[in-house]
């Protein structure tokens, strides 16, 4: 029996995911896996049958990614699960920050009398608001979720410029021959909405600051929904004051935007549909399974991906430190082998399970 702890609440779909062999818990202390949305895993004890964690959604700040590599532990996320979700949200942003809805209904919400229409008439001219159509929108980061507001935007009749020097071969698949691949700074220049859809790392925090906003077409519109480091919030403050951008909104809440004039803060509702807090709960669960019982891996964030068919009666998965890679090359010969930083995996199939004498920088062996 495998031991599943959920850390949050997850969709109910995951019952038809696991069969009898799994159990899936809120409480255990040495659980073989753990599905988790928004809980912080930083001080989490980590017990020794732990393998894998799945992360139901695309971001994995609350997992101490490195962490779990070091003690062999898998972390999964689930890319493009909640990516219509996500985009729906940024389509939804654009256009209240440009018409002034929110304040609209705030405003009319205040009214009284028998004449309320009347009211409205008279009053509503300090609402009016800009039409996206024919506007230019840049899109920064083109994974999953800025390939689908780039085809919903090309559709709503604005011109995309699009950037992301790490685009997957699959983005670049996917994305319409009209977006317009652009440097940031051609991006900054000439769009009337930016758009943020890259994950928040140490080369990406505050990258939204002082000098991008110096360099930003007067009134652009800066929409928020990857991560609120993404933005230096006291540099956007300053630009809003000073007409360079008319409008911030952001899917991330702390205390420095809240009531902040021409700030717009939803509270995180990015994947917060149905559809998508099913879809990553199915592919989260998916995951966790194919690892426990195949040792196949799909989607890590802190281990190479590697999947294979089985060809041997025994399958060996070995977690191992990159540069210890000749060493189990050495005793595994020709097999699959993957890297990704600074550790390898590698999936032996044999008639017998795959033995070592010395460590070898090992972190992990699963015999399946």
């Amino acid at each position: 029996m495998y031991n599943i702890l959920k850390l949050n609440k997850i969709s109910p779909v995951i019952a038809g995911q696991f069969d009898e062999k799994y159990s899936c818990v809120d409480v255990c202390d040495n659980p073989d896996g753990i599905l988790v949305r928004s809980a912080k895993m930083d001080e989490y004890r980590v017990g020794e049958k732990l393998v894998a964690i799945a992360r139901a959604g695309a971001g994995v700040n609350n997992i101490p990614c490195d962490k779990m590599a070091e003690k062999g532990v898998v972390v999964f996320n689930t890319p493009g699960a909640n990516a219509n979700a996500v985009k729906e949200l940024v389509l939804c942003a654009m256009l209240l920050a440009s018409r002034d809805i929110i304040g609209g209904n705030k405003w009319v919400n205040s009214l009284s009398g028998d004449d309320v229409a009347k009211q409205a008439e008279k009053g509503k001219a300090n609402f009016a608001g800009t039409e996206i159509f024919g506007k230019t929108i840049g899109i920064v980061g083109l994974g999953a979720i800025g390939v689908l507001v780039a085809k919903s935007c090309l559709a709503l009749g604005l011109k995309v410029l699009g950037y992301d020097p790490y685009m997957s071969e699959k983005s670049k698949a996917a994305l319409p021959k009209e977006v317009v691949i652009s440097s940031l700074d051609e991006i900054y220049a000439g769009s009337d909405f930016i758009t943020l859809h890259v994950p928040l790392l140490d080369s990406t925090k505050n990258m939204i600051g002082k000098d991008a906003f110096s360099k930003m077409k007067k009134g652009v519109i800066v929409l928020n929904m990857a991560r609120g480091g993404l933005v230096d919030v006291n540099a956007i403050k300053e630009a809003i004051a000073a007409g360079v951008v008319r409008k911030y909104v952001v899917d991330f809440p702390e205390e420095s935007v809240l009531n902040t004039e021409n700030v717009i803060v939803i509270p995180h509702l990015g994947a917060s549909t149905e559809e998508a807090e099913d879809n990553c709960a199915v592919m989260a669960s998916r995951q966790l399974v194919e690892y426990i019982e195949n040792g196949n891996i799909v989607n890590s964030v802190n281990y190479p991906n590697l999947s294979k068919e089985r060809t041997g009666k025994v399958r060996t998965c070995i977690l191992f430190d990159a540069d210890a890679i000749d060493k189990i090359n050495a005793v595994i010969g020709d097999k699959a082998v993957a890297v990704r930083g600074n550790y390898g995996y590698a999936i032996v199939d044999k008639d017998a399970a795959v033995t070592f004498e010395h460590n070898c920088g090992i972190r992990k062996i699963r015999v399946l």
